[in-house]
């Protein structure tokens, strides 16, 4: 399996402990830096887009197979795959966020809860029902 990287996430949160859980619990505005490779790929996207950024969580311990869901001790351990822990054996994170605007090879988006430096791997529109493609 060939894993390439299309750009980088550039954001205010700088560790992961300064990163919320989820967007929506107060993730700031970040920017998608595309590299030059995949500009093209970007043709057709336009701001008010709501769009799917999956991630490398290049910071993730690839080792955990059980967690306390929220990382509250006092909850039972769980599978991992049954939450959305960073830790995992393949760290890919999933967020749903809204394009505000683009300029050559950035994309700046609304809420987004990856820290700075993060790998992005592709980007994919969000399609409400199903469609071919």
């Amino acid at each position: 399996m060939n894993l390439v990287h299309i750009g980088r996430v550039h954001s205010h949160l700088i560790t992961r402990t300064s990163a919320p859980r989820q967007a929506h619990e107060g993730a700031p505005h970040a920017s998608l830096e595309i590299r030059p490779a995949y500009i093209e790929a970007l043709d057709g996207f336009k701001p008010g887009m709501d769009i799917w950024v999956l991630t490398w969580l290049h910071q993730a311990d690839r080792n955990v197979l059980k967690t306390h869901p929220r990382s509250n001790p006092r909850s039972p351990l769980q599978g991992v795959f049954t939450t959305r822990s960073p830790d995992r054996p393949n760290p890919i994170g999933l967020h749903r966020t809204k394009i505000l605007s683009i300029t050559e090879h950035w994309i700046r988006v609304e809420s987004l809860e990856a820290i700075d430096g993060t790998p992005i791997i592709d980007i994919k529109p969000v399609i409400d029902r199903e469609v071919d493609d």
